[in-house]
């Protein structure tokens, strides 16, 4: 039986790449509640500013491990003194609303497909398709996750497969199929192309 990185190697452009940046290096954060917070803090920010902005808000709500009851504890108006817009502000509450009265179970979420998973997390504000799937694949570490709508994806296909412009989504799905069920893996190694991780720390 073949490993991962043999199967992915299958395919050369992709070979090309994992021969240079060498081992998969993954890195993953827990599946929980302080890690989804922390992921809609970080959304267009970039990463130095979004990390000091959540060690604020760590601070501000003062436990070790974030809560819900933490964050809803913290005013609009303290948490915009903290750095997060309006509209960041809003969408961590609404995250924390739905998580304080069960609408958002954190603890099922390992149990779902991933589908299931998307579905659950983008009925909270702010939280769409591909922040579910950046938190499918790091958080909940499943493997074969591809994230069609993310510009660094379809830059690195772009740029690998010699592409006349980025690929739509349909055209993504046709290049990873052979890469299934490690297309997680896959899109890792692309990112690392260009030298740029994406969400692979959710912030």
């Amino acid at each position: 039986m073949s490993t991962p990185l043999q199967h992915l190697k299958k395919d050369p452009a992709l070979a090309a790449i994992i021969e240079h940046w060498g081992d998969y290096g993954i890195r993953y954060r827990p599946p929980t509640f302080e890690t989804l917070v922390r992921s809609i803090v970080s959304q267009q920010l970039n990463g130095k500013a979004a990390s000091t902005i959540f060690g604020r808000l760590h601070a501000a709500a003062g436990e070790e491990e974030m809560t819900p009851g933490g964050i809803l504890a913290l005013s609009p108006e303290r948490l915009r003194e903290i750095g997060l817009s309006g509209q960041k502000s809003s969408y961590v509450r609404d995250l924390a609303t739905k998580a304080r009265d069960g609408s958002v179970v954190f603890e099922s979420l390992p149990d779902m497909d991933d589908e299931s998973v998307i579905k659950h997390l983008t009925a909270v504000k702010g939280i769409g398709v591909w922040t579910v799937q950046m938190f499918l694949m790091f958080a909940l570490q499943r493997q074969d996750v591809l994230p069609t709508a993310d510009l660094g994806i379809r830059t690195a296909m772009k740029r690998a497969y010699g592409l006349p412009e980025l690929p739509k989504p349909d055209e993504m799905v046709k290049i990873a199929a052979p890469w299934a069920p490690h297309r997680t893996m896959a899109c890792w190694y692309l990112w690392r192309s260009l030298d740029n991780m994406g969400g692979a720390d959710l912030g």
